[in-house]
């Protein structure tokens, strides 16, 4: 990996300091690779590691990396406790240390790093940015029918339950600006994988912060297993269908409130 040479070089334009929070759990075939991206596509922004306590040795590279970058840093968590845990423990972490934004990225190469610079110019003028599969200008590359068939009607179903425009509430490639994270109720998450985006769509979609979508170029990986289980669907449609509930009785006393989209 390259290291770049210019310090002066710090965030982002319009938006200050950046964080890369990459949760890792068995991605020693790819943190190497997603972390070299990264810093080249975006030399002036840091980036966390999160790793559970990988056996495949994930920790081990991640330090490595580390230990020639300053724009690298890694958190050692005790096992493995899903991707929402790992991600609010990220946000920790950035907001201890003063960043101005968070950005959440995979391990496994499926969010293009060479996409966040649009990202972080999308950031200028919103508190939230999803990267989407599922708006205009968007690519979804080497997915089975179907993925293509479950993630679009699970993105829909969430829209109309939650009443929420958003195309892509499951997208994981997400810049969160530190006043987002402030106005979201982070202590009361409690939901993993597709179910912790969502919530956290809803949540600060609730909160009035502004919110917009980015079209990306989202590819299948090629490291590695999939994260993916029934389990994890199982999940968000439960909570889906259990927070629409609850959000319309709220609503129902308040029927003026989220006329509109930020």
């Amino acid at each position: 990996m390259v290291v770049a040479a210019d310090r002066r070089t710090v965030g982002h334009p319009g938006v200050g300091r950046v964080l890369v929070v990459i949760p890792t759990y068995n991605e020693a075939d790819n943190v190497e690779r997603i972390v070299a991206r990264v810093r080249a596509a975006a030399p002036g922004v840091d980036i966390l590691v999160a790793d559970d306590n990988s056996p495949d040795g994930t920790g081990a590279i991640a330090d490595r990396l580390a230990g020639v970058d300053p724009h690298v840093h890694v958190l050692h968590r005790p096992g493995k406790e899903g991707l929402g845990a790992a991600y609010l423990a990220g946000f920790g972490w950035a907001r201890r240390r003063g960043y101005d934004a968070v950005v959440e990225m995979d391990a496994d190469g499926s969010h293009a790093p060479e996409d966040l610079p649009a990202l972080l110019d999308a950031a200028r003028d919103a508190d939230v940015v999803i990267g989407s599969r599922w708006t205009r200008g968007a690519r979804v590359l080497n997915w089975p029918l179907r993925r293509l068939l479950l993630s679009r009607g699970g993105n829909l179903y969430a829209r109309l339950a939650l009443r929420m425009p958003v195309s892509d509430a499951t997208g994981g490639y997400r810049v969160y600006r530190a006043a987002a994270l402030d106005a979201i109720d982070l202590a009361s998450v409690r939901s993993q994988g597709y179910a912790f985006q969502v919530e956290l769509s809803r949540l600060a979609h609730r909160a009035g912060v502004r919110m917009v979508e980015v079209p990306i170029t989202f590819a299948e990986r090629e490291h590695g297993d999939s994260k993916m289980s029934p389990l994890i669907v199982a999940e968000a449609l439960w909570r889906i269908t259990r927070w629409g509930w609850r959000d319309r009785r709220v609503d129902a006393r308040r029927p003026a409130a989220l006329s509109r989209w930020p």
